[in-house]
């Protein structure tokens, strides 16, 4: 595990970004997997930059976002559909038929989760997985629990996931209760992870996810197993470690 400490959120951001674009140079037709969140804001706008630039390119890419809200559709403000659009895909020269986000309009949990499974599966992989990390220590939307889920799955969200998105929304009842995510097999089948946290907030569970045992209680703590995992902070998120 490579952990970098960086100064502050914009140095992360660029540390982070660089780690995509050099996986893109070495690789143009890279699946990506990619995550939604205030974290990675920034990175995006380092690779828009880069890609305005000519220094990257998006064209053969295709990618997998790790997870999208239960009943909404991709037009929602707060979709990660949406937010992946407004923030990244807009922005790019990516085939926007290659840019893949579950389908939260889906009724049917079971198959919308099965129908992503198979195509991460028919697209060879996943070669490099972006994460950021909740404060409890979910990645997507797998939340603590006594297991770690495997597959795809439609997951129901804790209180605390609730409270700390609700800021996005008028009010916590907005927030949806359920979520399709990766599972986290699925995450750590990716050839490379790429963990981006900021901030002081973060700082207790950065430490329980690099240093603590791997328990399904802090479903991050199982990166500690992956083999090529770099892990990008500010000094604030680093301040426990």
């Amino acid at each position: 595990m490579n952990v970098v400490v960086t100064e502050n959120y914009e140095e992360m951001s660029v540390a982070a970004a660089n780690v995509i674009a050099e996986q893109l140079k070495a690789k143009p037709d890279s699946v990506l997997g990619l995550a939604t969140g205030t974290t990675p804001i920034g990175l995006y706008a380092e690779l828009v930059r880069a890609c305005d630039a000519g220094e990257i390119s998006f064209a053969n890419a295709q990618s997998f976002n790790l997870d999208e809200y239960r009943g909404l559709p991709g037009t929602h403000d707060q979709s990660y559909r949406y937010f992946m659009q407004d923030n990244l895909f807009d922005h790019v020269d990516i085939d926007v038929e290659k840019t893949h986000v579950p389908d939260g309009s889906m009724e049917d949990a079971q198959a919308a989760c099965d129908a992503y499974e198979q195509a991460i599966t028919q697209a060879g992989g996943v070669d490099l997985q972006l994460l950021g990390l909740g404060h409890n220590g979910h990645i997507g939307f797998n939340e603590p629990c006594d297991s770690f889920p495997v597959t795809t799955h439609c997951v129901e969200l804790t209180e605390s996931t609730i409270q700390a998105n609700s800021r996005l929304f008028d009010s916590a009842d907005e927030v949806p209760r359920e979520a399709y995510t990766m599972g986290i097999g699925t995450i750590m089948k990716a050839r490379k992870i790429l963990l981006v946290v900021n901030g002081s907030g973060k700082a207790e569970i950065v430490r329980d996810v690099l240093r603590g045992p791997v328990v399904p209680q802090v479903p991050a703590s199982i990166l500690q197993l992956h083999p090529d995992v770099t892990v990008v902070l500010d000094k604030e998120a680093a301040a426990a470690l």
